[in-house]
């Protein structure tokens, strides 16, 4: 196995990455290798963007000349002059306006495939990832995680690009001017003035981004709470434990409500603080220019252009402030799912590996050794083999170890020692998709998704045909059951199946097998959740859908093997016995012992 069962991971809490490796994670997806129409795209979002502040900077200093030229003298300063600059006044302002939008326009594009992307790479990803994963984790967090994730790329991608870098570029612009045009002590002091504002801003915020991690762990905790309630709402029913449920699901936001508070309590602080901060570089630099003025070295015109430079630079640095904020609590909400994105495979493919070859679909274990964690071993060297078209049984008490051999052939997990083959090939040596395509199989507790009958069925082969669905439904001997439904195959099943009962999720589940069509069936504790009526009418579904295929049945009801070529009886991780049903019987032992005590309690079931 590439890694120990070690202890469980929190998402939320996890370990916490710096914001610039969650920047530098985000940016392959920006410039995409061998996507040049993105690049492109990129790069003409980023034309528009300094045409855009080119223009923007150059508005005040028309405005200013076209005031000097309104406070002269004679008539071609009072009409030829003043027309000239306002017209050009009015045409920089447009296109700074005109490339501000097509900026946001190319970008939409961009900033879109870009979360795509890493949703859909993030959802990949998690399925990729192992069962010992999802078994220790609560969907509902993974969702919250995931969903929290994409938005925050979203905003990043819209604040970085349509406030961040056009506010930085105009800062750089106008001090620029400021430093040619007047004396450097005015560019010193919209320098300091914006300097100051944006440690101000940087120092406050990444204590408040703590706060925004806080929030985040008791919303995720509060999701899960109310995922993993709803789902087990008959559980919850059962035992009555409503308000047991509501307190833990009031606590939870009782603490995401405290550190709610905290947030609007420290963003209160920090507006202040930047509002003061921008005050004062504002009114030293205004006396500075009034002073110019006064000792005849500034002109009026010139006075509006700094002036108008300054509320110019105003409204973006007081968003700035914001966009800032807004940016650390997006990257925050990234750290989660870029988290996710770097946790490795447990079980990968090899590089390179080949398709799985299935022939005939003979299987064998070759001394199996595994256990979920190293210091407690499940199975203890199994061996075994089931010819191709040959069906085998596997029993034994809870725990023996009948349906962790399932999952390792599945390839869930990764045997510890020994080796699993199908028709001769090691399973690790070939893709997981070709392997999960050779097998079929029908579990204990069958889940449906949300969707129609129709849907479910043609799962076992999505784009199958309505007659193709119909004929695995015959087969399973759930058609005509389906048809006396109002809506036939497009009634919906509800959340996991609940709207149908056991024995009618089951013979879905067994369509869906037959449309899919393995090569190998697995029979996983099939019929056990199932009462004796309901069971023996799946049976007969079951067996028309094993006939001709490699078959191997994990059952806890021996009734159910009896006509299998080969039994095995588990006993703690160990084959203790094997053989046919006669065999098993004559040997008197353990598989004796569990008939006879099956069939005991079977002759009683009517008295009960």
């Amino acid at each position: 196995m590439r890694r120990a069962a070690g202890p469980r991971l929190n998402i939320v809490a996890g370990p916490q990455r710096s914001a610039f490796a969650t920047v530098r994670s985000l940016l392959p997806y920006l410039w995409p290798k061998g996507d040049t129409g993105a690049r492109v795209r990129m790069a003409v979002a980023v034309s528009f963007l300094v045409f855009s502040k080119l223009a923007n900077v150059t508005v005040p200093v028309a405005y200013a000349r076209a005031v000097d030229a309104l406070a002269g003298k004679g008539a071609p300063s009072l009409i030829v002059i003043p027309a000239a600059l306002i017209i050009a006044y009015g045409v920089l302002r447009i296109a700074a306006s005109g490339f501000g939008e097509m900026r946001d326009a190319v970008f939409a594009s961009v900033q879109q495939r870009t979360v795509r992307r890493v949703a859909s790479e993030t959802f990949q990803h998690l399925h990729r990832l192992s069962l010992r994963f999802h078994l220790d984790r609560q969907t509902g967090g993974l969702s919250r995680a995931t969903e929290r994730g994409t938005a925050g790329i979203e905003a990043v991608l819209r604040l970085a690009v349509f406030n961040v870098l056009p506010t930085l570029l105009e800062v750089v612009l106008v001090v620029t001017i400021l430093w040619n045009m007047f004396a450097p002590a005015f560019a010193l002091v919209t320098m300091v003035a914006v300097g100051l504002y944006l440690a101000f801003t940087l120092l406050f915020t990444n204590w408040r981004v703590r706060i925004r991690r806080q929030m985040n762990e008791t919303d995720s905790e509060a999701q899960s709470k109310a995922v993993d309630s709803l789902l087990n709402y008959e559980t919850v029913k059962y035992f009555g434990n409503e308000p047991h449920e509501a307190k833990r699901f009031d606590d939870a936001w009782a603490r995401y409500e405290r550190a709610a508070v905290r947030s609007q309590v420290t963003l209160n602080l920090l507006n202040l603080g930047q509002a003061a901060i921008i005050a004062v570089g504002l009114a030293v630099v205004m006396l500075l220019a009034s002073e110019g003025v006064r000792d005849g070295t500034m002109t009026v015109g010139q006075f509006v252009l700094v002036n108008t430079y300054l509320m110019q630079l105003y409204q973006p640095l007081n968003m700035l402030g914001f966009v800032y904020r807004e940016i650390k609590q997006g990257l925050a909400d990234m750290e989660q799912m870029f988290r996710l994105l770097s946790l490795d495979e447990e079980v990968a493919d090899k590089p390179g590996a080949p398709v799985l070859a299935a022939r005939g679909g003979a299987i064998a274990f070759e001394d199996v050794r595994f256990g979920y964690n190293p210091d407690r071993e499940i199975l203890h060297g199994i061996s075994f083999r089931v010819p191709a078209g040959h069906s085998i049984a596997i029993v034994g008490q809870t725990g023996a170890g009948k349906s962790t051999i399932s999952r390792l052939l599945f390839r869930f997990y990764d045997v510890t020692d020994g080796r699993i083959t199908i028709d001769g090939q090691d399973i690790r040596d070939v893709t997981q998709d070709s392997l999960r395509r050779a097998l079929g199989v029908v579990p204990q507790d069958t889940v449906l998704f949300n969707d129609t009958i129709r849907y479910n069925i043609a799962y076992g082969r999505p784009g199958a045909t309505q007659e193709q669905i119909e004929h695995a439904a015959r087969s399973a001997q759930v058609h005509d059951f389906v048809m006396q439904l109002p809506q036939g195959y497009d009634t919906k099943v509800g959340e996991r199946g609940l709207k149908l009962s056991g024995g009618e999720k089951q013979r879905v589940a067994i369509a869906r097998t037959i449309l899919k069509d393995p090569p190998i069936l697995i029979l996983d504790e099939a019929t056990s959740a199932l009462d004796t009526r309901t069971e023996q009418e799946i049976q007969s579904a079951l067996r028309a859908v094993a006939a001709h295929r490699t078959t191997l049945t994990i059952a806890h009801r021996l009734s159910t093997v009896v006509d299998s070529d080969e039994i095995i009886v588990l006993d703690a991780g160990r084959i203790a016995e094997r053989g046919t049903h006669a065999d098993l019987l004559a040997q008197n032992g353990l598989y004796a012992r569990m008939w006879a005590m099956q069939a005991e309690q079977t002759e009683t079931e009517p008295a009960n």
